[in-house]
């Protein structure tokens, strides 16, 4: 069960002596976020009803472990003829802007770790900047250094600096987590934490930001190597298939019969099969495999497999290939399931 709080206000010989402003300094020390349940009331001497609310934590908690959560700034220029939304929405002002974002950030959250951006998305007339946070210091410092407004003077230092705009160049931001915004306490640290650890992230990370990340890491490592030439055998595979065993297979999606032929056969490995395809699906990231033991643990080890290629297949849609599968299933040592899903045949 939830923890129950309480406060209360009393009320005096017919007029109200209220004790709000107390009330309100409590829930601030105690950093409650929570609704009132119940309230009930006693008398007295002296005249004095006392009554007593009792209040828990609202229903959306989240789960032990590691600390995550969710916020989005929202950013808007204040300079005349500079529109931070239309520059984004321009292919070569976009770099240059996640660029100043991504600065920004690094010099609010002290460095590159604890935190991504999700989603970069228009919020007319703001554009807004959807970040997760995966470590709960690097959140506090990002919010420390909004609340000074070093997060602003950043910004426009950046700004400055990759977008030749005048030194007077400003920004107005805000700062929201789900509903709450906060703006409105970031007098109240505990509080503006606790609102962006239950507004957790509904999104993986959108691909125009792993795009821009990847642009972003190319420019700081300078021009990439020369790859390796390419043998005239390895070229011969065309792009929609993939070699396995020497062999050369058509790639396709999955299928419900894939899924059913790996779920059959797969048995206690399929915790194996998950990490691997983890290497390149964030759904199946951090303790998502975990989870999923944990919640199917009853039905046992078919509908685990069953409930692991199906998060796949919904994570990654289109990309949920064959040729992925069987390369998971070949680093897992699964080679004979392999063989079994691809329906080979031995050779004469």
């Amino acid at each position: 069960m939830p923890a129950l709080q309480l406060f209360f206000w009393a009320k005096k010989s017919g007029r109200q002596d209220t004790a709000l402003h107390l009330v309100s300094q409590w829930k601030a020390r105690k950093s409650v976020l929570c609704q009132t349940v119940i309230c009930q009331e006693e008398a007295l001497p002296n005249n004095i009803k006392v009554f007593f609310f009792f209040e828990k934590m609202a229903d959306k908690t989240v789960d032990e472990g590691v600390w995550t959560g969710c916020a989005v700034m929202f950013l808007q220029s204040l300079f005349p003829g500079v529109d931070l939304l239309a520059l984004y929405k321009d292919q070569q002002g976009k770099f240059i802007i996640f660029k100043v974002i991504k600065l920004t950030l690094r010099d609010s959250a002290g460095g590159l770790g604890g935190y991504e951006i999700l989603k970069v998305h228009d919020a007319e007339p703001f554009l807004g900047v959807e970040v997760k946070f995966v470590d709960v210091a690097a959140c506090q410092q990002f919010l420390e250094s909004y609340s000074s407004g070093a997060v602003r003077q950043s910004l426009s230092q950046h700004a400055c600096r990759l977008l030749t705009v005048p030194q007077d160049f400003t920004v107005e931001t805000q700062l929201k987590a789900g509903p709450q915004n906060l703006d409105l306490c970031l007098d109240q640290l505990t509080v503006c934490l606790q609102h962006i650890h239950l507004s957790q992230p509904e999104r993986l990370r959108d691909d125009e930001i792993d795009h821009l990340e990847q642009q972003l890491q190319s420019q700081a490592l300078g021009p990439a190597p020369q790859p390796p030439t390419v043998t005239q055998e390895e070229s011969a595979i065309p792009s929609n298939c993939f070699k396995f065993q020497n062999r050369v297979f058509e790639d396709r999606m999955l299928t419900p019969a894939d899924v059913q032929s790996f779920s059959n056969g797969v048995g206690r490995q399929w915790k194996h099969v998950g990490r691997a395809l983890g290497k390149s699906c964030r759904a199946l990231k951090g303790p998502a495999i975990d989870n999923l033991a944990y919640e199917y643990e009853r039905e046992g080890l078919y509908e685990q497999a069953y409930q692991l290629l199906s998060r796949f297949i919904q994570a990654e849609g289109r990309e949920a290939k064959l040729s992925r599968l069987v390369r998971a299933l070949e680093d897992s040592k699964l080679t004979s399931l392999a063989e079994n899903i691809l329906d080979m045949q031995p050779r004469e």
